[in-house]
């Protein structure tokens, strides 16, 4: 490389679906907020540790709202005690445990949805409450004979294990609360709410502080994550599945229009929260075609990124396999955005191998296979790391930390690696962009689409979805609804078009989660129809898809490469 240093690019992506029934205001999952206070916060507070870090941080829109969202909760429950939408935090707060035994165990269930070895079994007294509640939910009869004091101190504990490493080694209420251990008060249980205040109000401000620095790159997803390929044409998933079944709706109808409202929302949210709109976007789940390129440079964008396996196919595609690299970038000569592939290999190691080892092994193996990259490649070669910045931390010791902060630590240190950001590399003077022929559309799991469609559940829910959407055609184009009514139809279309539910549907995926997600795209229709005064289908009442699998990190994550 003649002296030249390896440009690494680490981009984050923080990303959840729309979990609030928008009817009526309530969560019906309470992950948002639950990621902020582990993951979200973890991660600015490293990158504001290591100031030679550097990174791309990704947000999508409908996940900021529901940050605000909740914030709003907390504030007005605090200062005014009005009660909040979600009910495990509303739990959290009730001056004593319902007496409802379905009520109590339902929480006792929900208080189990955490990782067993790495939040669970650290703590020895909330390890003994839940084996307890194991043991309560396979006799429920013996509910009744729950006290108030086991419910108060089990919803204590699991908002204590999913706080951040970093809250845990700074805040003293917190350390106060898992010294405490057990009969944990109504003032205790106020005040876990505090922090969660705290740390919900400040988190967007945190990351727009380290953009505006120059610390990091900021950069967005279409509003509501959708699949923007499959909108626009639903046989594009035959490109790298030439086999792949699809559902019986011929094509999204009028999908270009809305991936063009998700763009144009996305973009307006996003300023909303940062005060300037955004060079890059991540589309939802790496999803490009040679279309949606075009239409995101239409928008503006300057770079878009997807997996290394949709760079693959294109290359074998144009027969170019073997004559260029991953890490590069590319332009398609119909596109005015430019494009950058995903390391598919090392963003794997850190999301499914690394959580193993010791923390100062993996960054060294890492920087390993960073510096034989730096020796092979014949140009100077851009590295993208691409992952889900919060699922991967709770399968590492300590939320990540010992690793983050190693890694941010030695990158900044090391003389032949520079840490930046794809728009940074674009402005740079070293930048080279090279041409693509042409593109595959896929996605950044296995480079195809299969996460989402092609699966029998699958396409159920994509015929599904094509159902409200003619129906909202026919609803709009008949002037039943009015302006205020279409833009909440609208809204509302958006989250039913969301990737995560299809990501869900599936025998391979666990039984709840299934359960969780294919409920929540009912509720999601059915509020639809509602909107525009049209009696549901039948079949939205009754489920469609069940999961009996057991993946790796429960589902939550997908490899890029198939094993």
């Amino acid at each position: 490389m003649s002296g030249k240093k390896l440009k690494l690019v680490l981009c984050w992506h923080m990303h959840q679906p729309e979990y609030r029934d928008t009817q009526s205001g309530e969560f019906k999952l309470p992950w948002t907020y639950l990621h902020v206070i582990k993951d979200y916060v973890d991660m600015v507070a490293h990158l504001e540790a290591a100031p030679s870090a550097k990174a791309v941080v990704n947000f999508a829109p409908i996940l900021l709202e529901q940050i605000e969202d909740y914030s709003n909760q907390v504030t007005g429950y605090l200062h005014d005690r009005i009660a909040m939408k979600d009910p495990l935090l509303a739990a959290l707060v009730e001056p004593t445990a319902s007496a409802d035994p379905d009520k109590r165990l339902k929480l006792l269930r929900d208080c189990k949805k955490a990782n067993r070895e790495r939040q669970i079994d650290r703590y020895p007294a909330f390890r003994k409450l839940i084996d307890m509640a194991d043991w309560i939910l396979g006799h429920q009869d013996a509910i009744k004979y729950v006290n108030a004091q086991f419910v108060s101190d089990i919803l204590v504990w699991y908002h204590l294990i999913w706080m951040g490493e970093t809250v845990k080694l700074t805040d003293n209420r917190i350390k106060r609360l898992i010294e405490k251990g057990a009969a944990f008060t109504l003032h205790d249980r106020i005040e876990i709410v505090e922090v969660i205040g705290d740390l919900l109000s400040k988190v967007i401000y945190r990351y727009k502080a380290l953009a505006r620095k120059g610390r990091i790159e900021l950069s967005v997803t279409p509003y509501a994550h959708p699949i923007m390929p499959l909108m626009l044409d639903i046989a594009s998933a035959r490109e790298a599945m030439p086999e792949v079944a699809l559902p019986k709706l011929p094509n999204y109808p009028g999908g270009e229009e809305r991936v063009c409202w998700h763009l144009r929302k996305g973009i307006n949210t996003f300023r909303h929260f940062f005060g300037f709109e955004p060079r890059g976007c991540w589309p939802s789940e790496g999803g490009v075609s040679e279309r949606t390129l075009a239409i995101l440079g239409e928008f503006g964008f300057h770079w878009a990124a997807s997996g290394g396996n949709v760079l693959h196919n294109s290359l074998r595609a144009s027969d170019l396999a073997g004559k260029t690299s991953v890490h590069q970038a590319f332009r398609l000569a119909s596109a005015s955005t430019v494009c950058f592939f995903r390391d598919d290999g090392l963003s794997d190691l850190i999301g499914f191998e690394y959580s193993k080892w010791h923390a100062d092994d993996a960054v060294a193996d890492l920087i390993q296979h960073l510096e034989n990259i730096a020796d092979y490649e014949a140009r100077p070669p851009l590295v993208s790391i691409i992952m889900d910045g919060e699922n991967a931390w709770e399968y590492f010791p300590d939320n990540g930390y010992h690793f983050l902060s190693a890694l941010y630590r030695r990158l900044g240190e090391h003389p032949r690696i520079e840490l930046t950001t794809f728009s940074e590399y674009l402005q740079g003077a070293e930048a080279q962009v090279q041409p693509l022929p042409r593109l595959v559309a896929g996605s950044w799991v296995y480079g195809t689409f299969s996460t989402w469609i092609g699966d029998a559940d699958k396409n159920c829910g994509w015929d599904m979805l094509g159902d409200v959407k003619q129906a909202f055609d026919n609803a709009v184009q008949d002037g039943r609804l009015s302006d205020q009514q279409q833009e909440k139809a609208r809204v509302q279309l958006a989250v039913c078009e969301g990737s995560d539910w299809f990501w869900w549907f599936g025998d391979y995926n666990p039984g709840e989660a299934v359960s969780d997600f294919e409920k929540q795209y009912r509720l999601n229709l059915t509020n639809l129809y509602r909107l525009l005064g049209e009696e549901p289908p039948g079949y939205l009442a009754l489920s469609f898809t069940q999961g009996s699998g057991s993946p790796a990190m429960g589902g939550a994550m997908r490899r890029g490469n198939e094993l």
